[in-house]
């Protein structure tokens, strides 16, 4: 099928070029131009097909989708009505002369409206395409949480990939538009003393609005389609009790603190993945990229998915990026889409009426840091923290004013792991040393997409600069939990390790989804209280959990009692509760959690006390 396109359009291209531009048109000539435009077109549409495109075997058509020959007939013709043009050019057939336009206001309207859907329609092909590469496959929710929330601190990397991507070609592309738009010169055909308008003004305009409701509808609807824009329709619309039926709040769930109080140590693996063990460990690769971890998991405890190996929690509606996930895991609850007067990131209302891990324990005296190698406005984290638990703030910019950095040092996101790791011994010898039970929270990031950030003291074992940051990544966590095994405070305090959220490292794990490879979350607890440690072992298997169920098994894990066993919607995962998701199905609850909950709205988006609640 493929060569018999090649020689349709070799004709084509070459039938036209001799009707038009070819005055002599004995044998050898015609034959000199079917040669030429057939192997020109033909050797410029592989070329680009293979080098511009990155298409493979591209002369082999069984390998690729039924639509292949049809997509490279679409692109050799382009090129072939190009090369005409050249040789129309060449031979001076065609020409550019200025033409005195006819002033019409009308005219100009539609011309600056045509121009401004055509600009909107190439932004929303272009920002999808580079959204999706930059960071895989975003949620609906996160999309609209994220434009209500602040971009402090986000790596530079990411507004360079912008500018250099969809900013750069929508502009290109439109200013090409444009110049054809307005352009005061119209292309002329001559032959034989006649002279031809190729594309009279009226034909102009008409295919300018064609194309530009074309591309704009186009855009709009490629945009929608990638990122699911339509389920948002119900975090407006769809009411949902599913929250208000199933929440518990955790002021009535009858806290009962031990009479030595347990320190929590919850370290957030970025994009920390059960996919990157080997595949007898329940993993994906032939070669285990965590086999630190592995060994390590053998003196805790984590819960899989799985009947045997290491598995973790699907992907859960409002939890599958960083900021959702630490809002999860320390309220029980979601992240929502934010209505009316409603936003996220602002000073004294970031969940206002949230009863937080964080609130829970500065009432009983812990000390609490929190420590990003990044920027913690990134998402209004900041916000977050300081007012649910009054949180040291140990990020980027406090590790200058510390003089910990130098005024302009930025690496990466902010600064590497191999510096985290220094400063968070620093931050938790100092609460050690402070006589009160502590809470600390830290987050990686080299492992952060799209490829990662390599330390130089890495070992380059694998190909992928990606793979060779797990692998190093992972040794450097175990080194960390194995120095504050041998603090004094480790006897009383329980560790908690956990990937954030998956990989959005797109072209690492492209293969790993087409293969159909059900992905899920690394997670362990180390040194959890001893009543906890009586767990049936078949209650770490085959079990269906959401990163909201963290919420009361960290609590759980300071060995906190309360009643029921749920706290937020989630679950003690330590308890013989069944969780939501193994109660009424994955798909159900996450499906409940994307429609509008009015409970939500009124009681957590919002100050319980201002809105009239007790």
């Amino acid at each position: 099928m493929l060569w018999i396109c090649v020689i349709l359009i070799s004709a084509i291209i070459s039938i036209a070029d001799i009707y038009l531009f070819t005055e002599d048109k004995r044998p050898a000539t015609c034959i000199h131009a079917i040669i030429r435009d057939t192997v020109t077109v033909n050797l410029l549409s592989f070329f680009i097909t293979r080098n511009i495109f990155g298409l493979e075997n591209i002369f082999t058509p069984s390998v690729h989708d039924n639509w292949y020959p049809v997509k490279y007939t679409a692109l050799s013709l382009t090129i072939g009505v190009a090369f005409l043009c050249v040789i129309g050019f060449i031979n001076r057939n065609l020409k550019l002369e200025y033409v005195e336009p006819k002033s019409k206001k009308g005219t100009l309207a539609i011309k600056v409206v045509s121009l401004v859907l055509f600009a909107l329609g190439v932004a929303a092909f272009t920002g999808t395409i580079w959204g999706k590469e930059a960071f895989g496959d975003l949620e609906p929710d996160q999309i609209l949480i994220n434009l209500n929330s602040p971009t402090e601190g986000t790596d530079i990397g990411v507004y360079i990939s912008l500018f250099e991507g969809p900013v750069l070609t929508t502009a290109l592309l439109t200013t090409i538009f444009c110049i054809v738009v307005f352009s005061k010169r119209k292309l002329i055909f001559e032959k034989n003393d006649k002279i031809y308008s190729v594309l009279p003004d009226f034909v102009i305009r008409i295919l300018c609005v064609v194309l530009s409701i074309v591309i704009f509808i186009g855009g709009c609807a490629f945009g929608i389609n990638k990122f699911q824009l339509t389920t948002l329709i119900s975090a407006y619309f769809a009411d949902s009790p599913y929250i208000e039926e199933n929440y518990v709040d955790p002021n009535s769930a009858n806290l009962k603190f031990p009479e030595e109080k347990r320190n929590l140590i919850h370290i957030y693996l970025e994009s920390m993945e059960n996919t990157f063990f080997s595949k007898e460990l329940g993993g994906y690769f032939d070669e285990n990229l965590m086999p630190d971890l592995t060994e390590l998991c053998k003196e805790g405890y984590s819960f899989s998915n799985l009947e045997s190996g290491f598995g973790g929690p699907p992907t859960s509606t409002g939890g599958n990026w960083s900021v959702a996930s630490m809002v999860n895991m320390s309220t029980g609850l979601p992240m929502k889409v934010p209505v009316d007067r409603n936003a996220y990131g602002a000073k004294d209302n970031f969940l206002p009426g949230a009863v937080t891990l964080g609130d829970i324990l500065h009432e009983q005296g812990y000390e609490q840091s929190v420590m990003f190698g990044a920027d913690a406005a990134f998402g209004g984290l900041d916000f977050f923290f300081e007012s649910h638990g009054d949180f040291e703030i140990l990020d980027h910019k406090a590790a200058k004013e510390l003089g910990w950095l130098p005024e302009d040092y930025k690496v990466f996101w902010g600064y590497e792991d191999d510096k985290l790791y220094e400063f968070a011994k620093k931050e938790l010898t100092r609460l050690g040393e402070s006589g009160k039970p502590f809470h600390f929270v830290m987050e990686t990031a080299d492992t952060h997409a799209p490829d990662g950030y390599l330390s130089e003291k890495a070992e380059k074992k694998f190909d992928s600069q990606y793979a060779n940051c797990i692998y190093y990544s992972q040794a450097e966590a175990v080194k960390f939990v194995r120095w504050i095994q041998e603090q004094d405070f480790y006897e009383n305090t329980t560790i908690v390790l956990i990937g954030d959220h998956l990989s959005m490292a797109r072209d690492f794990c492209t293969p790993i989804n087409n293969d159909g490879y059900y992905r899920t979350c690394f997670n362990l607890f180390i040194n959890p209280p001893e009543e906890l440690c009586n767990i049936d072992k078949s209650r770490l298997y085959n079990r269906d959990w959401a990163v909201f169920d963290m919420f009361p098994t960290l609590v759980a894990c300071l060995g906190i009692e309360f009643d029921g066993e749920r706290l937020g919607i989630g679950t003690n995962l330590f308890s013989d509760e069944q969780t939501l998701f193994e109660r009424d199905g994955v798909s159900f609850v996450n499906k409940e959690l994307e429609n509008r909950s009015n409970f939500y709205n009124n009681n957590i988006l919002v100050d319980w006390n201002l809105a009239g609640k007790s």
